[in-house]
């Protein structure tokens, strides 16, 4: 009985909708676009109706024929019910799909009629997980019964946040796949233009440093991850399991396209100093679209879908581009070009989503953007490119004028030279009897002050090897490496120079300060070598007064003394005074006749030596 009813209520159905355009299939068929009459809808604006209600015999007759090539969803975030009627003929010889050619659209319940009345429900739309289509590709597909015989009604139930097409298509599997192919192959060179385009300017921008490239690269990147939203490119390979996301994706490489096409055109046209009031203008846009970002964000995501605020910041870089050219600046000339294929692709989506019908058209319309995308690339790399060479012929002009102002100088500064050489040779004649007096005058002090440099050094250090002194006292008698070194050079070479590798008498210095190095064998021999200071790891002024406090208190003081007075760890003060208390009893005989030469007779190594 049930059966019977539902067979009587297909009946009904049928009967009311004949008056629909009915798409019959055949053999011949490969793919047909629904359109106008085509298409039938009914709007839901609470969403309240479902399948049962919209097959009664009141609400088939709500059903009214698109007056559009192309309905779209007026009311964004509304449910509208659309259907279709398909001729089956169960004699043809290919599989056929439906397609929904929009990837954006969020919701879309499909209600299958099968041979008894019923319908299958079969659940798609972009909110859902990639995995749950049925067939893997950024489009939605829906199977059909290829073995009815009769005409059906297909209901597809569309809800959508974003202003959608209602592109339905009906392809032969052969035709799905030989078109599925063409469009990833098209995909594949679109992306690949921009990644091009993008890849040669980050190389530009390494090479030059100038920030347009790296604002261009940061833009064409916006508009490749744009496209991918758009496309369903990144819902199928970046984001498959995240949903939600990609409900708003699109938003975040909208916002940076905004950002990063302003800043490319301030940096390429030179605004800051051509135009400041232009440049302001960029800045306070950049800076209002960025607070909007913010609006959407935190008080109403559903904001997101205006696109069209987009209009705002490429009219104010289209506006600045013809401005700037007009005042004479070339380079501007291939930025307006290519702004003038955005303006237009973006006017024509702009107007079809105002409701001017006749400039869809179809495939050619939804992609039309994306075709002035990449012109508009191509030409602001030509932009950048006329601005290298302008930058460059102005830089080879300013080095012509610099070599002639070179030149220029050169002869002046050759008639300034002579002028000066003869006022010079007069004053030199002049002044020549004062210098000879006056050289033999400087040459008598300068032998005072050795001599009274040289007594003055001699009781120094005659008082730091036989006097006690503290270390604050010792430290301006040695007050660096540098002069400890020099009295340990002093010291070693009192007597002519003899290599101790090769017996050289001839030297000349070396690379560390103090150092000989022989002329014939090149050994280099530092001034610590063959002392008691050799491979020292303490600072050498320090352990020249640990030698001296060791010497003055006849190896009495202990190493904990040391180790207070010179700050130095008290193992490596008892080290350091073992040795020399050693030294100074293998030396014991030497020291008692010391003649004021004190604690440097225990400088030098014999052991070293030897």
């Amino acid at each position: 009985m049930r059966n019977w009813l539902l067979w009587g209520a297909w009946l009904l159905l049928t009967t009311i909708a004949k008056g629909q355009q009915v798409v019959h299939i055949d053999s011949s068929l490969n793919e047909h676009i629904f359109t106008y009459a085509q298409i039938e809808f009914l709007n839901d604006p609470h969403g309240n109706l479902n399948i049962h209600d919209v097959t009664q015999p009141a609400m088939q007759a709500q059903f009214r024929a698109s007056l559009e090539s192309t309905p779209q969803n007026r009311q964004l975030g509304a449910v509208c019910w659309y259907r279709i009627r398909i001729g089956h003929n169960r004699e043809a010889d290919k599989y056929y799909l439906l397609e929904f050619f929009d990837q954006t659209i969020d919701d879309i319940t499909a209600y299958l009629p099968d041979t008894t009345g019923a319908f299958k429900k079969l659940q798609l739309g972009a909110r859902y997980p990639f995995a749950q289509r049925w067939f893997r590709h950024k489009n939605f597909e829906i199977p059909l019964d290829n073995f009815r015989q009769d005409s059906a009604v297909y209901y597809f139930r569309i809800q959508s946040s974003q202003t959608a097409d209602i592109i339905i298509v009906l392809r032969s599997i052969d035709r799905f796949v030989s078109y599925a192919l063409s469009e990833y192959l098209t995909f594949g060179i679109f992306y690949g233009m921009i990644l091009i385009f993008s890849f040669y300017n980050l190389i530009m921008f390494i090479a030059m440093r100038q920030r347009q490239y790296l604002y261009y690269v940061l833009y064409v990147m916006s508009v490749a991850l744009y496209e991918l939203c758009t496309d369903g490119i990144a819902y199928q390979w970046l984001w498959p399991n995240w949903p939600l996301w990609n409900q708003q994706a699109f938003a975040w490489p909208l916002l940076t396209m905004s950002i990063f096409a302003l800043l490319f055109t301030s940096s390429l046209l030179h605004l800051k100093v051509r135009q400041p009031f232009l440049y302001r203008l960029i800045n306070v846009v950049i800076g209002l679209r960025c607070l909007y970002f913010l609006g959407c964000l935190f008080i109403n995501p559903y904001w997101f879908n205006y696109k069209f605020i987009e209009l705002l910041p490429l009219a104010v870089a289209f506006y600045t581009g013809i401005h700037v050219w007009s005042k004479g600046y070339r380079p501007a000339r291939f930025f307006v070009l290519g702004y003038a294929f955005l303006f237009v692709g973006f006017m024509l989506k702009f107007f079809i989503m105002l409701g001017y019908t006749w400039l869809n058209f179809g495939a050619i319309s939804y992609y039309s953007l994306s075709c002035c995308f990449i012109l508009e690339m191509f030409f602001l790399s030509f932009a950048v490119g006329d601005k290298v060479r302008l930058l460059k012929r102005k830089r080879d002009k300013a080095h012509r004028q610099m070599i002639r102002q070179m030149t220029e100088n050169a002869r002046l500064k050759d008639n300034l030279n002579k002028e000066l050489e003869a006022q010079v040779k007069a004053r030199t004649k002049e002044i020549s009897e004062q210098a000879a007096e006056i050289s033999r005058m400087n040459a008598l002090l300068e032998l005072h002050n050795k001599q009274l440099q040289t007594n003055v050094e001699e009781v120094s250090r005659a008082r730091a090897l036989s006097t006690s002194l503290d270390f604050e006292e010792f430290s301006k008698i040695y007050p660096d490496k540098e002069s400890c070194l020099q009295f340990l050079a002093d010291l070693k070479w009192t007597g002519p120079y003899h290599c101790r590798k090769c017996g050289n008498d001839n030297f000349y210095p070396g690379h560390q300060p103090f150092s000989r190095r022989c002329t014939k064998c090149s050994y280099e021999e530092s001034a610590t070598a063959y002392t008691i200071y050799q491979n020292i790891r303490i600072p050498i002024n320090k352990a020249f007064y640990l030698t001296f406090l060791v010497y003055s208190s006849k190896g009495k003081i202990s190493s904990h003394k040391l180790s207070e007075i010179l700050e130095i760890r008290q193992s490596t003060c008892w080290s350091y005074a073992s040795r020399i208390t050693k030294m100074m009893e293998e030396r014991k005989k030497a020291l008692k006749n010391a003649n004021g030469q004190g604690w440097s007779l225990l400088v030098l190594d014999d052991k070293e030596d030897g």
